[in-house]
């Protein structure tokens, strides 16, 4: 039976219409004819999509238990069993009920597409996994259901229901999003314009990363290798030399000409490892191209030019930038076409920007020979041949003979070689032309002279010190290349364990500090930020033979101990750039830290505004319209109406006292200055001053407060307020015939009150929030608060050393736990501020 197709409704947040999208298909495609059905849609009270449904069948739901309270899910068999063409799925990430088949929707909708089912479903942004981090640092909601990306990404067909911000924003204000009561905490919230904006374009860019992964598979599938220049991808080829920050910065220019285009710096490195690069100016340019906002990618490859376009065509680039190649021009000569000449050949039609840099080749000057042997060992090299010479020389000639030429010739060139292998080039020279000398002087007629007779003995001259210079050459080459092996395996080492240490959580800066005094054998090494010491390690000194590093702009970095020579400042170079990289990220840190509080504060004094805009409001209205009828003179007012008249405006006036007071109170908790006197006190003494407060009795409120609880060490008038505060919201939610009910008990050293109601709870997305100031569930009247209740009470809990939490009460309802610890003497306890 082939799979069946998923289509998915993708919203910004809620409200956009993802539901009322689906439904308005279902019927377009339910009048073409396709067998379509209803499996489950969550309409949350909007008219406009329960209006939808008409005409379409619905297939009943399932009805789930859990502690004591009916849930309605998808019912997953009946709609297997009715086998429809199209079925329509609201909620994808939906959880399930405990009990049901799946613990997800999305599983549920899998089971659909195995039996051969099209599914039509919904989903909003922040409920993708990948996303959910980051939609809670726009909005600070935390969304508890996600849906894992890589099924989103399985879908057939993804579609965006898109709406403006400010339209999304009247809709809510209108009440076509949410009932009345949580429209004003929802606006000034979740759904400020700022928050809406960020999330349409996380979702705009997020479709559209899918949408260019889609083309790659399809590309990939179908197997294209031409550019498709969908949009701009620019590839930048760094070798590690210096003129990789030019070729970056105009790199990230030519992405920047176009909507959407993508920067990727790319560095080939050889198969052996052995490629000249220098692996601090590599970790600098990678810092640059990440705040370019571009992408570092490293492949290993023999032949770059061919790597190069390989992964740019892989990549679906249409631009290649590289640098001019700083050979010399006779060094080009030599050596034939550079990297640049056959990328261009090779790229076809992949445009190839070659950018000119300050650090590009001479016109005449000469390459450099670099030998790649020690200089012990070319002393042994011209010591072998200048000793191994007359030896061989003694030898041949008390054994020579009219036929012993060839052997001769060879034993001499069997020398060279040796002094080649020991001494690399320049010995090697040296001997051969010592050899040659001394084969005309002693073997070559006429003897005992420095005369070539023939031209073919001039030749195999020529040709000895050919072969010679060849050898040698040979074994330079590969010296050369196993101390660059050895180096770049040390090298490698160091990085690794650099990297390691940190990601193993060891501080940043130490852990760089530490491994470059170990790498490096030093004494001591000690990392300044202009005249402070960030970190240290060893035993640094301030003498003469201290070498100091900068780093960056900031800092420097003081090295005691033995000098460095060329190839450890190499290596130097790298760990420096990763210590820059590190201070310049604590600085951040350090930023943010300071800043936080700031936002804070900001939020704290929207959310103020916004109270005071909608709640101080109302009770002091309350009482200026009560005092205002009182007044007036031309009214006759019976005694029962004054009375009413001045109740309402001392309640109104009252609860204004009372708002204010609680805002004083919550600034003094957020600032940390609230004054808190701690002493042994028992909570029998402690709940008759709550009930009394709050105008209830036993028949009310259940009490189970065990006669043996040890007093806790609390403030009696801080937690009188917080059981207040708990006990008005019980006996607020809870129903009629079911009273909250007040526990105690000892655990752990600690006493736990509960103050339990069985009421509608709050959902497990809104647990944390409800501790926030100004956040409330539901509408308020006159003589509610602005949603400082909670928030206070957790301030003066933890004030005390104690906690705050929410449970759920079994059988529906919410439970507040507050613990505190046991009072450890009967006698007071010394005060103290939080």
């Amino acid at each position: 039976m082939p799979r069946g197709h998923l289509r998915v409704m993708l919203g910004a947040a809620p409200g956009v219409g993802k539901t009322y999208a689906m439904l308005e298909e279902g019927k377009r495609l339910q009048a073409l004819g396709k067998d379509v059905v209803v499996a489950v849609v969550e309409t949350h009270g909007r008219s406009a999509t329960s209006a939808m449904l008409d005409g379409l069948e619905v297939v009943p739901r399932k009805t789930v238990e859990h502690r004591g309270i009916e849930l309605t899910e998808l019912d997953l068999d009946a709609v297997l069993a009715r086998a429809p063409q199209l079925a329509l799925v609201d909620e994808l990430a939906h959880t399930n009920a405990p009990g049901s088949e799946h613990e997800k929707r999305w599983q549920d909708v899998d089971a659909l597409l195995a039996a051969g089912i099209d599914v039509m479903s919904t989903v909003n942004i922040q409920h993708i996994e990948s996303l959910n981090d980051v939609v809670e640092q726009i909005t600070g909601a935390q969304q508890r259901e996600t849906i894992p990306d890589a099924v989103l990404r399985r879908a057939d067909q993804i579609e965006v229901v898109d709406l403006a911000p400010q339209a999304l924003r009247d809709r809510l204000a209108d009440g076509n999003v949410y009932p009345a009561a949580r429209i004003d905490a929802a606006l000034s919230n979740y759904f400020r314009l700022g928050n809406l904006t960020a999330l349409r374009e996380l979702a705009l860019l997020w479709l559209a990363d899918e949408v260019d992964s889609s083309l790659q598979r399809y590309r990939a599938e179908h197997g294209i290798s031409g550019t498709w220049e969908a949009r701009e991808r620019v590839v930048v080829a760094l070798t590690g030399g210096p003129e990789g920050d030019t070729l970056l910065r105009r790199g990230a220019r030519i992405a920047a000409r176009s909507a959407g285009g993508e920067l990727l710096a790319l560095h080939v490195t050889s198969q052996d490892g052995l490629r000249d690069a220098t692996p601090g100016a590599l970790a600098a340019q990678r810092a640059l191209v990440e705040q370019l906002g571009g992408s570092y990618h490293q492949v290993v490859g023999s032949d770059i030019p061919r790597a190069l376009v390989e992964f740019a065509r892989g990549e679906n680039a249409t631009q290649l930038v590289i640098g001019v190649s700083r050979r010399s021009r006779l060094a080009a000569l030599l050596t034939g076409p550079g990297i640049g000449a056959t990328v261009i050949r090779e790229s076809g039609d992949i445009d190839v920007h070659i950018v000119s840099h300050s650090k590009a080749g001479g016109r005449f000057s000469l390459p450099r020979i670099r030998g790649g042997l020690t200089t012990r060992r070319k002393v042994y090299g011209f010591a072998l041949a200048i000793v191994g010479g007359p030896l061989l020389t003694w030898l041949l000639t008390s054994v020579r003979s009219p036929d012993s030429m060839t052997s001769d010739v060879l034993s001499y060139q069997l020398l060279v070689v040796v002094v080649a292998l020991v001494g690399g080039i320049w010995p090697a020279l040296f001997a051969a032309l010592l050899s040659g000398i001394t084969l005309d002087y002693f073997f070559v007629d006429p003897l005992y002279t420095i005369t070539i007779s023939e031209p073919l003995h001039l030749l195999a001259l020529v040709l000895y010190l050919v072969i010679a210079a060849l050898v040698s050459l040979v074994v330079d080459q590969a010296a050369r290349r196993s101390r660059a092996a050895k180096r770049a395996a040390a090298e490698a080492e160091l990085l690794a364990t650099v990297a390691g240490g940190v990601i193993r959580g060891e501080n940043a800066l130490q852990a760089l500090v530490t491994r470059t005094r170990e790498a490096f054998a030093l004494t001591g090494v000690r990392l300044l930020d202009g005249a402070d010491v960030v970190s240290t390690d060893g035993e640094p000194s301030d003498d003469e033979h201290t070498q100091s590093i900068p780093v960056g702009t900031r800092g420097t970095l003081e090295l005691s101990g033995r000098t460095l020579e060329a190839g450890d400042r190499r290596l130097l170079a790298a760990i420096v750039a990763q210590l820059d990289a590190a201070l310049e990220h604590r600085d951040l840190q350090a930023t943010a830290s300071e800043l936080a509080p700031l936002a804070q504060a900001d939020r704290v004094r929207s959310a103020l505004l916004a109270a005071v805009g909608h709640d101080l409001r109302r009770p002091l209205a309350a009482a200026t319209a009560a005092v205002t009828t009182l007044r007036q003179t031309d009214i006759r007012l019976a005694k029962t109406d004054r009375d009413a008249l001045l109740e309402t405006a001392e309640d109104s006036l009252g609860n204004l006292a009372q708002l204010v007071t609680n805002l004083l109170d919550v600034s003094r908790v957020q600032a940390g200055v609230l004054a808190v006197s701690l002493a042994p006190t028992d909570i029998d003494d402690v709940v008759p001053a709550v009930l009394d407060e709050l105008g209830v009795g036993p028949a009310e409120v259940e009490l189970d407060l065990p006669d043996a609880l040890p007093p806790v060490a609390a403030d009696g008038v801080l937690l009188q307020r917080v059981l207040v505060n708990l006990l008005g919201n019980a006996l607020r939610f809870s129903p009629a015939d079911s009273p909250p009910v007040i526990a105690a008990s000892e655990f752990g050293g600690s006493v736990q009150v509960r103050v339990i109601d069985h009421g509608p709870g709050i959902p497990d997305e809104r647990r944390d929030a409800v501790f926030v100031p100004f956040q409330r569930l539901d509408d308020t009247d006159n003589d509610t608060g602005i949603g400082l209740g909670l928030a206070l009470s957790k301030g003066f809990v933890e004030g005390m050393d104690g906690t705050l939490e929410a449970e759920d009460t079994p059988g529906g309802g919410l439970t507040m736990v507050v613990a505190l610890p046991v009072a450890a003497t009967a006698g007071p306890l010394e005060g103290e501020s939080a």
